[in-house]
């Protein structure tokens, strides 16, 4: 598996997190969805600083939040319900020890794009499925690739106020488009320091991620569209057969 963006795992960009990324209604759409199946145990893969574990923790739901990026995990850790949520880092692969005991797996925002190649995406949805209880559910969104969302990601120098009273200047850039891979940079700029990350996405479209699910033991039950981005992502709900 690659490593965490820089983003995720640099202490001084994971406490930042929260601050540039501030608006998580995206996540409404999961804790509705995990209403929905009746699930009780929820695995978030990718948890990142936890905003989703610990909402759904906070509705009494047994959660095991995920990352690899441990930096992200520690923001996650000072949060209201934190401590009901089981933090593991690693990746899908370190859910070996929790087999057939899940409801429902997540993976919100762009982790289910993280997994550039098709052996990492693999191992993965081997480590879902096993980590699902028969019928369990796993459910995650992905970018529609033919909506080329890539070409509107570039953000001028933007000025934004910290918490602690500091001023940060953010950017990012795309780099490299060699579909279906696509890369950006970020940077945040705060007095003399500059943060830096670089990201790799891959864009799979809908065909492809339905043969690989099926491929590796799931059926897929519904395809929505995702709240926040109407007709630019596809909401996956597969069933572990």
């Amino acid at each position: 598996m690659r490593e965490p963006d820089a983003a995720f795992a640099d202490p001084r960009q994971a406490v930042l997190y929260d601050v540039l990324d501030d608006d998580r209604s995206d996540l409404d759409a999961y804790v509705a969805i995990a209403d929905e199946l009746g699930a009780r145990h929820v695995i978030d893969i990718g948890c990142g600083t936890g905003s989703l574990a610990v909402r759904l923790a906070g509705e009494g739901i047994t959660v095991v939040g995920l990352d690899p990026a441990a930096a992200s995990l520690d923001v996650a850790r000072t949060k209201p319900y934190a401590d009901r949520v089981t933090w593991i880092n690693g990746d899908a692969t370190a859910l070996a020890g929790l087999s057939g005991t899940a409801d429902m797996a997540v993976m919100t925002g762009n982790v289910a794009q993280v997994f550039v190649s098709d052996a990492d995406w693999s191992e993965t949805l081997t480590a879902v499925h096993t980590a699902l209880r028969p019928g369990g559910w796993f459910v995650f969104e992905t970018r529609r690739p033919e909506v080329r969302a890539w070409e509107d990601w570039d953000i001028a120098p933007t000025t934004v106020d910290l918490p602690d009273g500091r001023t940060a200047v953010v950017t990012r850039t795309v780099t490299v488009v060699d579909l279906p891979l696509v890369t950006f940079e970020g940077s945040t700029t705060i007095g003399d320091e500059i943060l830096t990350s670089v990201s790799t996405l891959r864009f799979r479209d809908r065909p492809e991620i339905e043969r690989d699910l099926r491929s590796h033991g799931f059926t897929v039950s519904d395809v929505r569209d995702a709240p926040d981005r109407p007709g630019k992502e596809h909401v996956f709900l597969a069933r572990a057969q």
